[in-house]
């Protein structure tokens, strides 16, 4: 709770900072902020309260994402370092929305209420549609901004409807009071309200976290919004979006397990197959972040599947092997863009030879994002396909994903391919900032740390 509170105050606080002549304090300031939230929200390990008549737990399974978030967005600020030195005039702006979407991260992971679900889920979509179309000079930013806030919109009405068809049925928000009713054996289970109700709250997660066949959005919108918020969008709000998901399939519809298990089955390997082919086919290398990170949602779905002891961490350590390998691929990007005025693959031939470090940063974040061992992906897929195997019935979906997890090393080597073995031509090195450095080869070392000793993270919850 006090995670929020001091999120809800840095904000502001970023917003009058904003009004200085010079706003480089923005980002040592707002990276302060973040590392003092980052501690205070440990603080709260082993020590479950509720707030405001049971609608906020914070637990350990809130504190654990919330971690996992609010590192995530400490990884991501220097890559706004751009923003600074050309002296934008919104950036005040930029960073106080970043830290309202992170309030409504942290209730989306902390809630027990569904209405507080729909609050927290909204404090941080409303934050992203501005962030989506926050590039005035940009027709795609605009386009993008628009695309992402009418389909939001429309799918959010889709989620409230289902939230209010469950409380039709069941006469409560409250997530373990709606438990209860269905452990008693109440009309809930079999009432046709109620299974409406569940199918159209997982139709309106499923587009918030891009999940198969509700992600049209999706490539289109990371293609359009800002390199370094397409970045935010695609680790922190998953995070948040499959967090919560889990959250209330686990403690409200537990009893229902039989009944939405096929619906989410279908999902996934939707999912899993929408992704990974689609990102094949892709010569822009921003559109294949954005179709392997519909790929992905369908990894952590399995997670959500398998509906068992292992599913928490499991979900918890792909969402951060997921986030660090992500953030170093779309930071680099944003570099190779700004000097060389290209997303595709060829902007990166000869990187290798001209930015070492930045092609070594790509290289991890591409082989941990394909699951190759010695990286903190290949255990991320290794505890999601050990939770599912739990359920013998489910053994042809593990191999389905193997399967196209292979699919998807193709497409990641296509950037090491070209990084390594093509000429670099007539492009100059990338000019980077010592700071920028530094950031990759923490995000780098993190990836091969956890892909090393895995059990610094996975034994948590």
């Amino acid at each position: 709770m006090i995670s929020i509170i001091l999120l809800s105050g840095f904000g502001i606080i970023n917003l009058f900072v904003g009004f200085l002549k010079s706003k480089r304090i923005l980002l040592p300031l707002s990276l302060l902020f973040l590392a003092i939230v980052f501690g205070v929200n440990l603080l709260d390990w082993n020590d479950t309260q509720s707030y405001f008549n049971n609608m906020l737990t914070i637990d350990n399974y809130a504190v654990a994402f919330t971690g996992i978030m609010v590192l995530s967005t400490l990884l991501i600020l220097p890559f706004t370092q751009h923003f600074i030195t050309r002296n934008d005039e919104n950036l005040g702006e930029y960073y106080a929305l970043l830290l309202f979407s992170l309030v409504g991260a942290v209730m989306m992971v902390s809630y027990e209420n569904l209405l507080m679900l729909f609050v927290g889920l909204e404090i941080l979509s409303i934050a992203m549609y501005v962030m989506a179309g926050s590039d005035k000079s940009s027709l795609r930013s605009a386009e993008a901004g628009l695309k992402y806030f009418l389909m939001g919109s429309f799918f959010t009405g889709v989620l409230l409807f289902g939230m209010v068809m469950i409380y039709g049925a069941t006469g409560t928000f409250n997530i373990t009071e709606i438990s209860a009713t269905q452990a008693i054996g109440a009309d809930g289970v079999t009432n046709t309200m109620f299974v409406l109700g569940l199918l159209l709250i997982v139709i309106g997660i499923s587009f918030k976290i891009s999940a198969a066949p509700f992600h049209f959005w999706t490539p289109d919108v990371y293609e359009g919004t800002p390199t370094v918020w397409t970045a935010y969008m695609s680790t922190v709000v998953k995070t948040a979006g499959v967090a919560a998901f889990f959250k209330l399939m686990y403690a409200a519809f537990a009893a229902s397990y039989a009944s939405w298990m096929p619906t989410l089955v279908a999902i996934t390997v939707l999912t899993l197959v929408i992704g990974n082919i689609g990102a094949v086919v892709q010569q822009n290398m921003k559109r294949m972040l954005a179709y392997s990170s519909i790929s992905h949602a369908g990894y952590m779905l399995m997670a959500l599947i398998a509906f068992n002891e292992y599913s928490e961490s499991s979900i918890l350590f792909y969402s951060f092997a997921y986030s660090t390998a992500s953030i170093a691929a779309f930071g680099v990007l944003q570099l190779v863009v700004k000097q060389r005025g290209s997303e595709t693959f060829e902007a990166f031939n000869g990187l290798g030879k001209t930015n070492p470090l930045l092609a070594l940063a790509v290289t991890v974040s591409m082989l941990s994002l394909g699951g190759i061992p010695l990286t903190a992906g290949f255990f991320g897929k290794f505890f999601v396909f050990a939770s599912l195997i739990e359920n013998p019935d489910m053994m042809w979906l593990i191999v389905v994903a193997v399967v196209l997890a292979a699919v998807g090393i193709y497409y990641y080597f296509k950037v090491v391919i070209a990084m390594y073995m093509h000429p670099a031509g007539d492009h100059a090195p990338i000019q980077v900032s010592g700071f920028i450095n530094a950031m990759l080869i923490i995000i780098t070392a993190l990836t091969i740390l956890l892909g090393i000793a895995p059990a610094l993270l996975s034994d948590i919850l």
